[in-house]
């Protein structure tokens, strides 16, 4: 097709960012982490040549959490990993749609991440989830640079005009449908903002002590509240530690029940993430036992569990589907590929989470599939900061999420922020009665409006 695309040029760009306050999930604490972005020079059939844009955190606490390696020591291998993804896909030869050339590339990725760990003497090597982290900004430059060359929205370009169908993917059920037929016409103008309840965060201004940050910005839950009405909280629990997690759960489903009022919102809803910390479903089941015999409301008011046990599906095959009538769980770090996503449905998981760190390309398929099997899907967050968080916002607001999207860069890394990002999309980093605005979206590409970010 004349919008098919080639690649020119990729450049990768990495600053490490320190934490505001540190961030517990699982077992681990996330307190600073490299942020990479990558830029894609591309031209199409016609001769016409752009620039696109993608960015991400490369978060090995999150994608490869291992005691027995140093945080350096994975962090070099991951940005040794996009370097060389990124080189390939330099030299990837052929006229062709971002989509195509990711799945094209996904042998040669997990190629180039066994070669990287193996040159290090890395073990155990970075799981194949910490290999698609790495090429996420690079899949994402490409998919702006797609709409920013053919002069289109890149989310209108996943139709018949620029496209194959997805039975290339899907299997012939899907001949003739296309990943547009799966996803919103436009933007939403606004949507709901999920907020992190991380393992250290304060709940109350009463826990506050010296050493929290003294910025201006709010520390404890009930101030994040007040100041921007935030009424989606994901809570990270433990796994380990029944009672805690019990209480943890009731504990801010009353800061919430307190706080949202004073702002005349209604509306609470809550989510769980051990973050694979469960040695079965079975301690969740008990965990929503408790809470609904001493809340029926903090009970109902969950929307539902992420991930609750170990991400090797196949290691343990544990039984999702008791848990799944209690509430939907749904599938985020074991979710690599398609066939993990069928497993996790053979398993009885409810549904998946999406990450634009697993890959644009990835999530635009799986969301299709999702949606045709007519099973939950989320869009959450990587701590995503600056051109990252655009870009997640934007996704979720084309996608028919459970709702909304994880953003929780403006707790944890809010000076990631640049000036030009906060004067362009203000209603992207600034929420306001628990929603982001999300009318800067326009434009090329991913609606980045790079032009006028580099401009300023």
């Amino acid at each position: 097709m004349q919008s098919d695309i080639r690649i020119k040029s990729m450049e990768v760009y990495v600053e490490n960012l320190i934490a505001r306050t540190p961030l517990k999930f699982g077992a681990v604490v996330m307190d600073e982490c490299p942020f990479c972005q990558v830029k894609a020079t591309v031209e199409n059939k016609g001769g016409k040549a752009a620039e696109g844009w993608g960015g991400i955190f490369l978060s090995d606490v999150w994608a490869w959490p291992v005691p027995e390696l140093s945080h350096e020591d994975k962090v070099a291998a991951m940005e040794e990993v996009t370097r060389r993804y990124a080189a390939l896909a330099a030299e990837y030869p052929d006229f062709a749609h971002p989509i195509d050339i990711f799945f094209d590339l996904e042998k040669d990725l997990a190629r180039i991440n066994e070669q990287v760990c193996a040159e290090r003497n890395l073990d155990p090597a970075q799981p194949f989830l910490g290999a698609l982290v790495c090429a996420s900004p690079v899949d994402a430059a490409l998919h702006d640079a797609f709409g920013n060359v053919n002069g289109i929205d890149s989310y209108c370009g996943y139709g018949p005009d620029f496209m194959g169908d997805l039975s290339k993917y899907l299997g012939p059920e899907f001949a003739g449908k296309y990943a547009q037929d799966y996803i919103r016409p436009a933007y939403l103008p606004e949507i709901p903002i999920f907020h992190l309840v991380g393992g250290l965060d304060k709940l109350t201004r009463a826990e506050k002590e010296e050493t929290d940050p003294d910025d201006g910005r709010p520390v404890s839950l009930d101030e994040w509240i007040a100041q921007d009405g935030v009424y989606c909280l994901k809570v990270k629990l433990r796994g380990n530690d029944l009672e805690w997690d019990v209480e943890r759960m009731l504990a801010v489903h009353r800061v919430g029940r307190q706080e949202l009022p004073k702002m005349g919102i209604t509306q609470l809803h809550l989510t769980a993430d051990t973050n694979e910390q469960c040695d079965s479903p079975e301690y969740i089941i008990e965990m929503l036992h408790n809470i609904r015999e001493q809340s029926t409301d903090c009970f109902d008011s969950i929307l539902y569990i992420e991930q609750p046990t170990e991400r090797d599906l196949a290691a343990s095959r544990h039984d999702m589907r008791q848990l799944s009538e209690l509430k939907p769980v749904l599938v985020d770090e074991s979710l690599t590929d398609l066939d993990s996503f069928d497993l996790a449905m053979e398993l009885g998981w409810s549904g998946v989470a999406l990450k634009t760190c697993k890959g644009h390309s990835t999530d635009m398929v799986m969301a299709a599939k999702a949606r045709e099997l007519g099973i939950p899907y989320a869009l959450q967050d990587l701590t995503n900061p600056s051109l990252a968080l655009i870009h997640s916002v934007g996704m979720a607001a084309r996608l028919y999420t459970i709702m909304g999207v994880e953003a929780n860069s403006r707790q944890f890394f809010p000076d990631a922020t640049t000036p030009a990002e906060q004067r362009v999309h203000g209603g992207i980093f600034t929420v306001r009665r628990g929603v982001a605005d999300t009318s800067s979206l326009r434009g090329t590409g991913l609606g980045y409006q790079m032009d006028r970010l580099l401009a300023e």
